[in-house]
């Protein structure tokens, strides 16, 4: 199938060496809006510095959309007009509603839309859900990620933080993870941020963190900082507990607060019973590359195998919608209470 990869920072590239890989695949063209240093591989490629022109040259089958996020919606739509089915970057839009409109837009035309849940790739997450699902509920969720950015990482997380949120950039993730072991519906949510630099617009805070409570009675806690005020202490807290005791990543060789790698990596499981403590170690975890493998491969077999995408897409909805919640109760200083997610 013929593809387009439109962005090309971190994860652009990564998903654009995992296409070029693929041997179902064929990257058709690549989108950015300035002139970027590619891997070798893919150097060859046709390049091209807009969007609407390049899914109109390249009549793709596939979208790849690594952008900011506030050309998300609109990039996604017009993919899926243009008779593509669509990869999105996390989070899958800026507002609920754009959200909405890609996922009704998905609906309508019958397109298969993905986005970009690494941790759902990573077996070793899978492992954490499957051992804290077989405690049982109600849950309390401890998840956090900080990170002490600076010089190049610090100005990725200024580009990013012109339209998103830490909260919001990072917290779909863990929040994806928290609604996947509880299996129920957000209630309310309330937040609380502050602007720790003036590097970063008036209006924004890097840093943040928020409660979210659950119909099943179960209650989350993330937290999430950018920047070079960060502290490296505590960066990385990822723990599960229920009445029946709890699961928590420990990994003690975590590196730097903002090493890629180590914010998908496990290392081992605690699964701590109130009779005794289980150590499960996880050795030979997928890096970044290869959770980028596989999540194309996830979505070309989609494709091709006609897949029902349909909770992933209201499982991303609800993540977002939980996230812009807490966003919204940081800037309001009100709690936010939730409806039924579309």
């Amino acid at each position: 199938m013929k593809v387009l990869v439109a962005g090309l920072g971190n994860m652009g590239r990564s998903h654009a060496l995992a296409l070029h890989h693929h041997p179902d695949a064929e990257i058709a063209g690549l989108v950015n809006r300035s002139e970027v240093d590619l891997p070798e591989a893919l150097r060859g490629y046709r390049r091209f510095p807009e969007f609407h022109a390049a899914l109109a040259e390249t009549d793709p089958d596939l979208v790849v959309i690594a952008t900011y996020t506030d050309s998300h919606a609109d990039y996604a739509v017009a993919a899926m007009e243009a008779g593509a089915h669509v990869f999105v970057e996390k989070p899958l839009a800026g507002t609920v509603a754009d959200a909405e409109r890609v996922v009704e837009t998905a609906r309508r035309l019958n397109r298969k839309l993905g986005v970009g849940y690494i941790l759902r790739h990573h077996p070793s997450w899978q492992r954490l859900i499957t051992e804290a699902r077989g405690l049982g509920g109600p849950y309390v969720f401890r998840l956090n990620l900080n990170q002490q950015s600076d010089g190049p990482t610090w100005e990725t997380h200024k580009a990013l933080m012109q339209t998103t949120s830490p909260i919001v950039d990072c917290g779909v993730h863990y929040v994806d993870v928290m609604c996947q072991i509880t299996d129920a519906k957000p209630v309310r949510v309330n937040g609380m941020g502050l602007r720790l630099s003036d590097e970063i617009p008036p209006e924004m805070y890097n840093y943040g963190q928020f409660q979210v409570v659950f119909d099943d009675g179960s209650v989350g806690w993330y937290e999430a900082g950018w920047g070079p005020m960060m502290s490296e202490t505590a960066f990385f807290v990822k723990d599960v507990v229920s009445p029946n005791g709890a699961v928590s990543i420990s990994d003690p060789d975590k590196g730097d607060s903002d090493d890629v790698d180590g914010h998908t990596r496990v290392g081992s499981l605690i699964v701590h019973r109130p009779s005794n403590d289980e150590v499960i170690d996880l050795p030979d975890e997928p890096g970044h590359q290869a959770l980028c493998d596989a999540e194309q491969a996830w979505m070309v077999d989609a494709i091709l195998t006609d897949s029902d995408l349909s909770r992933h897409m209201q499982d991303a909805l609800q993540s977002l919608r939980i996230c812009l919640a807490a966003d919204e109760s940081i800037r309001t200083g009100q709690t936010v209470t939730l409806g039924e997610t579309a």
